[in-house]
């Protein structure tokens, strides 16, 4: 039973959204041929959206790093889309590729939709990131990415082996991430 406690940790914390999305655009900047704005792009829409986070659980305004309290959520959303529109700008400024900055404005609808949901509901967002992630590689990369979309599956089943989320909030964030991702990357590429 602790071994299964531990994994299902581990997989929450290594694909936990600041990794996975610092590792996508990451990965977009590389393709693009631009480590340097992928970095950029990492910085403002994940690790400092993170680091916030991180100060306001040392400051005990927030129950934990992966803000498990669905009323708590929407400040940090509302943070993050934030940091995410201004280095979207300095994206733009920095002529950053378009794949790039169509990787950002995905995280940003994404960022809104799930503000949106959360306010009424706990939709797993460790879901929608892994799977609007995977998403974003398989139109990148091509079908062959596709092969990691049981990553999902696997975040999800760590989300609810914890008991922060059901079963159906995982299956709603990974839809809803799924199809925000995919739409607003292939419409903005």
């Amino acid at each position: 039973m602790l071994a299964r406690g531990g994994a299902a940790r581990a997989v929450t914390e290594i694909f936990a959204p600041v990794w996975v999305v610092a590792g996508l655009l990451l990965l977009l900047g590389w393709h693009e041929g631009d480590v340097a704005l992928g970095g950029i792009a990492a910085l403002f829409e994940s690790i400092f959206p993170f680091a916030y986070v991180l100060s306001q659980v040392r400051q005990g305004r927030l129950s934990d790093r992966h803000v498990g309290e669905r009323a708590q959520r929407l400040v940090p959303l509302l943070v993050a889309f934030g940091s995410v529109v201004v280095g979207a700008v300095l994206l733009v400024t920095l002529h950053a590729p378009r794949a790039l900055l169509a990787g950002v404005a995905a995280g940003g609808v994404g960022l809104l939709v799930a503000a949106a949901v959360n306010h009424w509901w706990k939709m797993s967002v460790h879901a929608a990131v892994a799977a609007g992630s995977c998403a974003i590689l398989a139109l990148v990369f091509g079908p062959v990415l596709l092969l990691t979309t049981p990553l999902i599956a696997l975040v999800g089943w760590s989300r609810v082996r914890l008991g922060d989320h059901t079963l159906a909030q995982v299956v709603v964030g990974a839809a809803v991430g799924a199809v925000v991702a995919a739409s607003v990357f292939a419409a903005l590429r």
